[in-house]
């Protein structure tokens, strides 16, 4: 709240500067605040009594847009990258497979194991588990399991994250 549309009787002000000026009524406060040609913006208003403090508010909200983007700016996003087998794969495209997964997980990325089956690769499926074992294993220096293989349909899917 600021200027007018704080309707607290008494207020604690401060002053531009940070100092105390004490607790006064709230048309006197905002006296102050228009001598000063600054706002008059509310910061704690569940105290008793409510805080105001006299500054200038357009500056005010420039400075905390700036603080939040550049939160923003710090956070990690995390992406789901996809590694797509067959069953059956041989041992080197296998290997070629891992390595890419491998620079996913570095760049700090999940990534998603899917295994697909076409046809009559269905009635294997059960050996077919095998490779996701593999695959993992191969990882397992610099990932960890963070779901195990489950079948959807007609695929089995993994997903790899980053050790801690």
């Amino acid at each position: 709240m600021i200027n007018e549309q704080i309707r607290d009787r008494e207020i604690r002000l401060i002053g531009e500067d940070g100092e105390q000026l004490g607790i006064m009524p709230a048309k006197e406060a905002l006296r102050i605040a228009r001598e000063a040609e600054l706002d008059l913006v509310k910061i704690a208003p569940t105290a008793k009594p409510p805080v105001c403090k006299i500054i200038d508010y357009g500056k005010y909200r420039y400075e905390q847009a700036r603080k939040e983007k550049e939160a923003r700016k710090k956070q990690k996003t995390i992406d789901v990258k996809e590694v797509r087998l067959s069953p059956n794969i041989d041992s080197n495209d296998l290997n070629t497979k891992v390595n890419a997964a491998r620079k996913f997980i570095e760049k700090g990325d999940r990534v998603k194991v899917t295994l697909r089956f076409r046809g009559r690769e269905m009635a294997h499926m059960q050996s077919s588990k095998q490779i996701l074992d593999v695959f993992a294993e191969k990882l397992s220096d610099i990932a960890v399991v963070e779901k195990a293989p489950k079948l959807e349909g007609r695929s089995m899917t993994m997903f790899l994250a980053e050790k801690r």
